[in-house]
């Protein structure tokens, strides 16, 4: 079994319910931002990776725009995150792999790349990728997690989950249900105190309402990526 991880999970299930009228006829991750739909930006990052998009809502437009670039793994119910992740077992393989949201808009360092240098399978189940508290765009709330100083997390207001991370298999390959999120996977993974989080070098912006698709522009904009 490989130790670092060479293929990604990209979410593309969801019905995008806060996109609005947005969605009414195309997904969310086919909404444009800077001139290119959401998961293209997504798949950007994952150059060079083995691709697997989940799909359900709108999911023959997914699996068009996708087709030669990713593996689809059709979800004819909505499984959640954890379910999700668990049905593309097969596409993805035994070893971690990276899981990465397509409704977010990055800058700075490639978030993939940053979760790789910091990924120790011997310590770790889990390594998700932070956003320092008030530096996130689209994104409001308390945060999600607090690191100690070795990185390892717990429940707590601080840093936000970003959507990308760096998971083993067999925590969801065994879970009994075949509906669920991945907070649940997580919490097993922190208690056995084997999840680690690490910070993002650069912007991120959330893009799961339609005011996030300025906010996501002017960011790349500030950065000169557009």
């Amino acid at each position: 079994m490989r130790n670092d991880p060479d293929a990604v999970m990209l979410f593309a299930a969801g019905l995008g319910t806060r996109m609005g009228a947005l969605t009414a006829a195309r997904p969310k991750p086919l909404i444009p931002v800077a001139g290119r739909p959401l998961i293209d930006h997504a798949l950007a990052l994952a150059a060079g990776l083995r691709v697997v998009v989940n799909t359900h809502y709108r999911a023959d437009q997914v699996a068009a725009h996708v087709a030669g670039r990713a593996e689809v793994s059709h979800e004819p119910d909505l499984l959640e995150t954890g379910g999700g992740l668990k049905a593309a077992l097969p596409l993805l393989g035994p070893g971690p792999v990276f899981t990465l949201n397509s409704d977010a808009v990055w800058t700075g360092a490639n978030p993939l790349a940053e979760l790789r240098a910091a990924w120790d399978s011997a310590r770790m189940d889990v390594l998700v990728l932070l956003i320092p508290r008030g530096a996130g765009r689209g994104h409001a709330g308390a945060g999600d997690f607090l690191a100690d100083a070795q990185g390892r997390i717990a429940r707590g207001p601080g840093a936000v989950y970003s959507g990308a991370q760096i998971i083993r298999p067999a925590l969801v390959a065994d879970w009994p249900e075949r509906v669920f999120s991945l907070n649940r996977v997580w919490d097993a993974a922190i208690a056995r105190g084997r999840a680690f989080g690490v910070l993002h070098q650069g912007g991120w912006c959330d893009v799961g309402r339609p005011e996030g698709i300025a906010e996501a522009e002017a960011m790349l904009r500030e950065a000169g990526d557009v």
